[in-house]
């Protein structure tokens, strides 16, 4: 076998796969926060010069993978899989653009979990023998508030719970031979479901998926936080990561404070930028990822990184019929050495 499962749901690869190349492409509001010049591309056009918000979001995800395949001199051909998935009813922004791009495709949804579930895919494919496959996933603020809560025409009044939906897309390619950053081991979530129904405050309904997957994942590896560089959650924002840190602490007796990040609470300016509680949608994750987390490990100011992205697997029609948020958070391990 090319990779050994722990008995705590820890794959553990012999052979690691290699991070060739990453793009990411973001909004206006996204290129506004502290991190803007780290991003591939910066449109300034919510519609992305299409019709509707789900075009310009497929439009968006399609530039971040041909941004990715072409920063490696690619063509996409030389891509065995394409492992993505957004937060829309049958993934629909990376289903209508993976129909222009001829690369065979598996279909996600982990709602903002997404990227680390792409990734996780993509490892496997190319443990088993791909020479080449490409994660990716993408959100955007328009598409996602128009199927998940209100149309922006309705002008709904949000909560401080409430975090902002990113408009941004993430590509990374992985390959059997490189140079590293490498995937050395990656932990499968599990759902769970804390209680909480209101969906303005997915952080705490996602906060103990996140705690679960670290807590396994630093049992499975033998490894303590300190021996991390970055500990990262996809999204959890303000609110989700004090509740995450207080948890793993009264719960778990285990302390990541001194290394541990979250993408929602990054990516925007919260003094600057009226975003409540931070970041969130898978794209959340994913362009910080390609724009920040893999540019800092190939420059050699990051060596071991556990990335872990979170998601609600809400439903609006089951939030409607007073059903709670059942959430999961997958990690990826990120290393420069093996």
């Amino acid at each position: 076998m090319s990779f050994t499962v722990s008995e705590r749901s820890t794959l553990f690869f012999h052979k690691p796969p290699s991070v060739a190349t990453f793009a990411s492409v973001v909004g206006k509001k996204e290129g506004e926060g502290p991190y803007g010049k780290s991003f591939d591309r910066v449109e300034s056009d919510a519609y992305f010069g299409q019709k509707t918000w789900e075009s310009a979001e497929s439009t968006m995800f399609k530039e971040a993978v041909t941004t990715a395949i072409e920063k490696g001199s690619f063509r996409t051909s030389d891509i065995s899989f394409l492992a993505s998935g957004d937060l829309l009813n049958q993934c629909t922004a990376t289903g209508y653009a993976a129909r222009r791009l001829n690369i065979p495709f598996l279909g996600l949804y982990g709602a903002c979990s997404t990227m680390a579930e792409s990734l996780f895919i993509a490892a496997l494919l190319v443990s088993g023998g791909a020479k080449r496959a490409l994660a990716a996933t993408s959100s955007h603020f328009c598409s996602s508030e128009r199927q998940f809560r209100f149309p922006l025409e309705y002008g709904s009044q949000r909560p401080p719970t409430s975090q902002w939906t990113v408009t941004g897309a993430g590509a990374v390619i992985l390959e059997s031979e490189g140079k590293g950053p490498y995937i050395t081991c990656a932990t499968a979530g599990k759902v769970i479901d804390a209680g909480v129904c209101d969906a303005n405050n997915m952080g705490c309904a996602m906060a103990p998926a996140f705690c679960d997957t670290v807590v396994r994942h630093l049992s499975a590896s033998k490894s303590k936080p300190t021996d991390y560089d970055l500990i990262i959650s996809g999204d959890l924002g303000y609110t989700g990561k004090r509740v995450a840190s207080d948890l793993l602490k009264q719960e778990y007796h285990i302390n990541i404070d001194a290394v541990y990040s979250d993408c929602g609470c990054m990516i925007f300016d919260p003094k600057k930028q009226d975003v409540h509680s931070g970041g969130s949608g898978c794209g959340c994750s994913a362009s910080m990822l390609a724009g920040y987390i893999l540019p800092q490990m190939k420059k050699g100011h990051l060596n071991r990184v556990l990335f872990v992205a979170t998601g609600a697997l809400m439903s609006p029609t089951m939030s409607c019929q007073g059903e709670s948020i059942p959430s999961i958070a997958h990690a990826i391990e990120f290393n420069n050495c093996v």
